[in-house]
């Protein structure tokens, strides 16, 4: 035996939800059907007990500590309840006020569990306050009926009650309405009602004011003190529906596969929150996701492309308002708690895997599908989309393979599309890879067929949003030693030329942002990226970033183009993002004509290395020069190379600062160490060993420091024993 769970809920007090509810129960056991009936009311404590004309010796209060005892049938319900005409099993919730807050959502949830074999049907009169206790009821019911009386307020409240269900992921088909008093005179006709709500009404109960008063003062449910009334003949119809009609209930389904852990998320909002894209929300993460599920989900999401019509509705119309993607989310959400419950041919009791399903389906129409959770979580790094089953990402400097995955090749390519609609680029079979970048700073670079021949792939490079400073290298990150920040404060200060080199992701472009903090405010500063990503904390500043040709392959400005220009805005320091191509000539001859004191970053895997990247590049640049003369170029411009390297660990760290000192003869530059980061061995962990040390090399412009009134012992050039 197992009980269908019918609960009487309304918005709305004095509709008559506690009479319909009790005499609906008495009927019920009246036809040999074993009926429990819990008045889980709590805001009117035995209002049900004195319709019904008993009295109960113990509530559900009262047996909470002993829920185990009934599991395991060491205790029987009927042995704590009230018994009313051998069928009808009557159990209060609570027996006074203060006893209400004792409960939990997940306490309802065992008790109706517990009593669930032991009766054909469980009527719970829940009462009018929508709580987390009550959700847990609806939760593991089979019906929710909806009283409501034919009046607009009525009809108002219900309006919102049927959408906040929805929007829990309650289905359209687990709500039906009963309409009390019906028949009231002035009041709203049911036909009108049938068409402002959503929900079948399966009751049409009469108006029997004075009946029913009679029965109440007498202490007997209606039906048995005037069994000729309208009113027992409509209770009579709807036990007679409730008995006879499977198609009203909707049966209990689990995906037992889908395992979640939820968490909170914290930081500043992201930058498709903020345009309406993505919404803000808790963070739930997938633990495992089996092809079952992807196949479950792609069907529903397919049903809710259909109903939207979002292959006529572009959801890029709405990106620009967030109010209108709010909107449009609600109707979404709506659509698919419905269609989930029909694909999955029951209801989904658990709040978790319903309220996950729904989110990420919708994320995927709508938004920014299994990427949303990613960009919110602030200890992610970098997104690395290869196709639609891999999704990796970089967390605390290590790669790490996601459970994440989108139902198909095609999804990813409409979610790079819609990251891209509001920086207003585009990509298509004409333009098959783009680069862009996120207001904030993120780097966005997309490339699909037939350049990627696995499929879409997306990379997003997050902006880190807290700014890092000196002190977070040394005492946070351990990435170099105080020592070392004092001398290349002082080599900034002392209007030196710094090149930061290292390899993709190695932090070059954090640790430049870092160094720039080291320039006096007093001084104009201007930078030049490919993609803005630096932000400095001076005033003085001006921003300046290439363009990339349009769609007809015009209007691009270059690096170079920038830095031609930027010798004509009277700049005291000059910063490139990072050189790659012919500019590298502009910026040495910028260096070696009065331009001090300008930083930049390279690509190279060790400072010997910049050397020969450096003569690449100004070969590439078409100008023939020899390399003797590129290498004075190269000797007299640059004065300091930083290395930057990520290491086995994910750790960043500055393994080595080396001062240019000039030619070493016709076509050698003498390259001189001053700090070296040594690697020692790894622990049980994977974690790197190893030290920094000064070589014991003191830089030539030492003195120079000294003069500009820099403060800079000699000892940290000293090695330490």
């Amino acid at each position: 035996m197992e009980a269908k769970v019918i609960s009487f809920f309304s918005t709305k007090g004095g509709v008559g939800k506690t009479l319909v509810s009790l005499n609906l129960a008495v009927q019920l056991s009246l036809q040999n059907k074993k009926v429990f009936l819990l008045d889980f009311d709590l805001g009117a404590p035995q209002a049900t007990s004195k319709l019904l004309g008993v009295e109960s010796k113990y509530c559900l209060f009262n047996l909470l500590d002993y829920l185990k005892d009934f599991k395991e049938k060491k205790r029987t319900i009927d042995n704590y309840s009230a018994i009313y005409r051998g069928n009808l099993v009557f159990l209060p919730a609570i027996f006074k006020m203060s006893q209400r807050t004792s409960f939990t959502p997940q306490m309802m949830k065992d008790f109706i569990s517990i009593i669930w074999n032991d009766f054909d049907y469980i009527i719970i009169d829940a009462g009018s306050s929508l709580t987390d206790n009550l959700i847990a009821t609806l939760e593991s019911s089979n019906l929710i009926s909806l009283v409501l009386t034919p009046d607009i307020l009525s009809v108002y409240q219900t309006q919102w009650l049927l959408d906040t269900l929805q929007s829990l992921g309650f289905p359209l088909t687990m709500t039906k309405i009963v309409l009390n008093r019906a028949e009231s005179k002035g009041a709203i006709t049911w036909q009108e009602i049938k068409t402002l709500l959503p929900s079948e009404i399966i009751g049409l109960i009469p108006s029997e004011g004075k009946a029913a008063g009679l029965a109440v003062n007498r202490g007997v449910p209606l039906i048995i003190d005037n069994p000729q009334c309208k009113f027992t003949s409509a209770i009579q119809k709807l036990a007679k529906d409730i008995i006879e009609r499977k198609d009203i209930y909707i049966s209990h389904k689990t995906l037992s596969e889908v395992r979640v852990v939820k968490e909170a998320f914290e930081g500043e909002e992201v930058f498709w929150q903020r345009v309406g894209v993505m919404e803000k929300a808790e963070k739930t993460t997938l633990l495992e996701e089996e092809d079952q599920i992807i196949k479950f989900k792609k069907t529903v999401h397919e049903k809710l492309i259909e109903e939207l019509d979002l292959k006529r509705v572009q959801v890029e119309m709405y990106a620009g308002s967030a109010q209108k993607m709010a909107e449009l989310r609600a109707k979404a959400e709506k659509i698919v708690s419905n269609v989930i419950s029909k694909e999955a041919g029951g209801f989904i009791a658990s709040t978790e895997i319903r309220r996950k399903i729904t989110k990420e389906i919708v994320e995927e129409a709508l938004g920014l599908g299994p990427l949303e959770d990613l960009l919110k979580d602030v200890t992610v790094t970098e997104i690395m989309v290869n196709n639609k089953d891999q999704i990796y990402i970089e967390r605390f400097g290590k790669i790490e393979l996601t459970s994440k995955k989108f139902t198909s090749n095609e999804q990813v390519r409409i979610v790079i599309e819609r990251i891209l609609a509001p920086l207003g680029r585009r990509i298509d079979e004409s333009i098959p890879y783009v680069d862009a970048r996120l207001p904030d700073g993120s780097r966005v670079n997309a490339i699909i067929s037939p350049l990627s021949l696995t499929g879409p792939t997306l990379t997003i490079r997050k902006f880190a949003r807290q700014r890092w400073t000196m002190d977070d290298l040394i005492n946070r990150f351990a990435s170099l030693t105080p020592d070392m920040a004092l001398f290349l404060e002082a080599a900034v200060k002392s209007r030196k030329n710094i090149l930061v080199s290292g390899g993709t992701g190695s932090g070059k472009t954090t640790f430049l942002n870092i160094l720039s903090s080291c320039i006096p405010e007093r001084e104009r500063i201007v930078t030049i990226e490919d993609s803005a990503e630096l932000k400095l904390n001076q005033r003085h500043w001006i921003r300046l970033e290439a363009r990339p040709p349009n769609i007809e392959g015009k209007g691009e400005i270059t690096i170079r183009d920038l830095f031609r220009n930027t010798l004509r805005m009277r700049p005291d320091r000059i910063i490139v993002g990072e050189v790659r191509g012919k500019e590298v000539l502009d910026m040495l001859q910028a260096m070696n004509t009065g331009h001090d004191g300008s930083m930049s970053t390279i690509h190279a895997n060790s400072t010997h290395d910049v050397l020969i990247r450096l003569d690449s590049m100004i070969l590439m640049a078409g100008i023939e020069l020899p390399i003797r003369a590129i290498r004075e170029q190269v000797a007299s411009a640059i004065h300091v190379i930083v290395q930057t390297a990520r290491l086995s660990d994910g750790s960043r760290k500055v393994t080595g600062i080396t001062e240019v000192v000039g030619m070493l003869d016709e076509t050698h530059i003498n390259l001189q160490d001053i700090f070296t980061h040594r690697q020692t061995g790894v622990d049980a962990e994977g974690n790197v060993i190893g030290y920094f040390t000064p070589l014991g090399y003191i830089p030539t412009f030492y003195d120079e420091i000294r003069a500009r009134g820099v403060d800079l012992s000699r000892e940290i050039f000293v090695p330490k024993d």
